[in-house]
């Protein structure tokens, strides 16, 4: 976070560029509306512009100073659209306090959003290890987790996340991908009977969506991250384990009393997205 605050500057500038961009850009390309996600610069006086984030507060790490600081320079941008959707929804409240926000005529709760598509064939024959996320700590956690798969006996499907990686001397009970295309990863999730990953909302999102059980691995210093994975397992959602003291036989002793209450979110809250852009273009007509 130190070091994001220190490139404030020049993501203050970036924020500007692509706001002139969409000025000259409107009437070049006749553009109607702006659906923008998470890019601050995409608003407009001349059309309707909404913009998706699930964090409305966001967590510095550096105290609550700081925090409210950074608040108010967020607020003011997210101010600048017509709309803001947040991708959640107050009774499933999945991302926490990052997306609760007082009521308002610019708020929209999105729902949540996932691609996939749950289906019940094919479950529960694997262990489902997915990795993502920056170097080095993806590599990092990728050893860690190999290491101590050679004590596992049950089948494995090993996801690396990275075109570049390689293993060797892979056991049969593992079956090894550097990258999968996202067409096939609906399928792959389907089939885990645990999935170790880490606790992206996107990621987990589609959890929830497949009502899959899981262990969060917050990617070390990434405060968003780290704050998912502690709150959403003190509500019964998964497990969450520290990369620096992960321990997969602890994960999976933990897996058989656990209550893995994000099986409770309801199907139609994947849907609610659907209302919410039907009346902002129905505005627009």
């Amino acid at each position: 976070m130190v070091s994001i605050l220190k490139q404030l500057p020049k993501l203050i500038s970036t924020i500007k560029k692509e706001h002139q961009w969409l000025q000259q850009a409107i009437e070049g390309y006749n553009i109607d509306a702006v659906i923008s996600d998470n890019r601050y610069g995409l608003y407009s006086s001349l059309i309707p512009c909404s913009i998706m984030t699930h964090q409305l507060r966001v967590l510095s790490g550096l105290g609550d100073f700081i925090d409210d600081q950074v608040k108010k320079l967020h607020e003011n941008y997210l101010s600048s659209f017509n709309e803001c959707w947040i991708v959640d929804e107050p009774n499933t409240n999945l991302a926490g306090k990052l997306s609760q926000t007082p009521q308002s005529e610019h708020v929209k709760y999105l729902g949540l959003l996932s691609q996939l598509k749950a289906t019940s064939n094919n479950k529960d024959q694997y262990l489902l290890v997915l990795l993502s996320g920056p170097e080095p700590q993806r590599s990092m956690l990728s050893d860690i987790i190999w290491e101590q798969l050679s004590g596992y006996g049950g089948n494995v499907v090993f996801v690396e996340g990275s075109p570049d990686a390689e293993r060797a001397n892979i056991p049969e009970n593992v079956q090894y991908h550097s990258i999968v295309a996202a067409g096939k990863l609906d399928s792959i999730l389907a089939g885990a009977s645990m999935v170790i990953c880490r606790s992206g909302y996107s990621t987990i999102m589609d959890l929830v969506k497949l009502k899959k059980k899981a262990v969060l691995i917050p990617t070390p210093g990434q405060t968003e991250q780290e704050y998912l994975a502690q709150q959403l397992y003190e509500k019964g959602c998964f497990i969450k384990q520290a990369q620096a003291n992960f321990r997969l036989k602890q994960c999976l002793q933990e897996s058989n009393t656990f209550p893995f209450k994000n099986a409770d979110v309801a199907d139609e809250v994947f849907t609610l997205y659907k209302e919410v852009i039907t009346n902002w273009l129905n505005r627009m007509l």
